[in-house]
């Protein structure tokens, strides 16, 4: 890094309010200097780009598909932690959580171990500055699986554990309130019999019915002790919120209805939707739309879940598509939000003194273009 402040000169600064045609500076610690009026010919020629704070994204299960590209098939996991940091990083995200599962179907073809190595592949590419974002590790916890709590104490020790999502995928609720549904995902999945496939109903509403409620509450108390943040996943029903507040939770990930999803951001809660569902116009699996409750102001927060790239487009588009949400309030959904929602205060606002996490984007035909990013005044991509 340059041991003399830098100038972002020519840029359509977003700002949290406002955007502003002007000037940034970095300062040789990787901080933000002084932000004011267009400067001379000196510095990174933004050519009347947008210039952002980095992207933070808090919820991308992205990673797995990099290691495990075929069923049965493992990729160096060191590998492909790069591969997925670089695809994330020139998407936008100079932060990322990236979510590992644990608590597993019994024939999953990836198993909490790993989960385990993709963690240890992850610190190590922090470690030896192989990554160009920067890395935590956000756990997805199926509580229904009875496996999730021996799964956790693989990870008991890891500072890098800042998140964890408190999941149950039984059909009948939540995500797969509709049987319906349910039935055409998993019959295509496994190839089921209409007589296996109610006996798989069966055995997962049982299995359940015995396990999910302990596990969410032990998972709540450990993450408590430990300073983790706790996020609901998938609530559906005014008393799903209500557990939730009950277990401190602070995120509110893809509520299902608008009853949820209302109740959880009253309750203070930081709403999170994903960023495909906006680009694509709506949930593909029938749920709440996440320009609908942007528009009735109950979204705080998108993920790209599993397009990198959604997250800075969808932010642009619902700047276009909602008069009520100007440029800036959309960019605040994709960095400030999720940052202060984690815990994170040095960065997601353009302002001085803060991490100077940037990118450069073009509007070209409404679809963004991400043509440069800086972590920490540093060029990543």
């Amino acid at each position: 890094m340059s041991t003399h402040p830098k100038v972002f000169r020519n840029a359509r600064l977003v700002l949290a309010n406002e955007v502003i045609d002007g000037s940034l500076t970095v300062d040789a610690a990787g901080r933000i200097g002084d932000i004011s009026a267009p400067t001379g010919a000196d510095g990174h020629d933004c050519e009347g780009d947008y210039l952002l704070p980095g992207l933070v994204e808090l919820h991308t299960d992205h990673l797995e598909t990099h290691y495990a590209p075929r069923p049965k098939v493992r990729w160096n996991a060191v590998s492909a932690v790069q591969a997925h940091d670089a695809q994330i990083a020139c998407a936008g995200i100079t932060t990322v959580f990236d979510a590992l599962r644990v608590g597993m179907d019994e024939d999953a073809d990836l198993r909490y171990t790993d989960m385990r190595i993709l963690a240890d592949a992850i610190e190590t590419g922090q470690k030896e500055q192989r990554l160009r974002a920067d890395h935590f590790i956000h756990l997805r916890c199926e509580v229904s699986a009875p496996d999730v709590l021996e799964a956790f104490k693989v990870f008991e020790d890891d500072d890098s554990i800042r998140l964890i999502s408190l999941m149950d995928h039984t059909p009948g609720q939540r995500q797969f309130v509709s049987l319906d549904s349910y039935r055409i995902y998993y019959q295509g999945k496994k190839g089921f019999s209409d007589a296996e496939m109610d006996e798989f109903i069966t055995r997962r509403q049982e299995r359940a019915s015995g396990l999910a409620p302990q596990n969410r509450k032990d998972l709540s108390a450990i993450a408590g002790k430990r300073g983790i943040t706790i996020a609901s996943h998938d609530d559906a029903t005014r008393d799903h919120v209500d557990e939730a507040i009950e277990l401190n939770t602070r995120i509110a990930e893809f509520p299902t209805t608008f009853e949820a999803a209302r109740a959880s951001h009253e309750a203070g809660m930081a709403v999170l939707m994903g960023a495909p569902n906006v680009v694509r116009g709506g949930s593909h699996s029938g749920n709440i739309s996440a320009a609908e409750l942007a528009e009735a102001g109950y979204l705080d927060v998108l993920s790209s879940d599993y397009v990198p790239v959604s997250l800075i487009q969808a932010a642009f588009q619902l700047a276009e598509d909602i008069e009520a949400i100007s440029l800036p309030k959309a960019v605040a959904m994709v960095t400030s939000t999720p940052a202060r929602a984690i815990g994170l205060t040095d960065r997601g606002v353009l302002q001085p003194g803060l991490r100077a996490d940037l990118i450069q984007v073009r509007l070209a035909g409404g679809i963004p273009i991400v043509r440069g990013v800086w972590r920490e005044g540093r060029r990543v991509a």
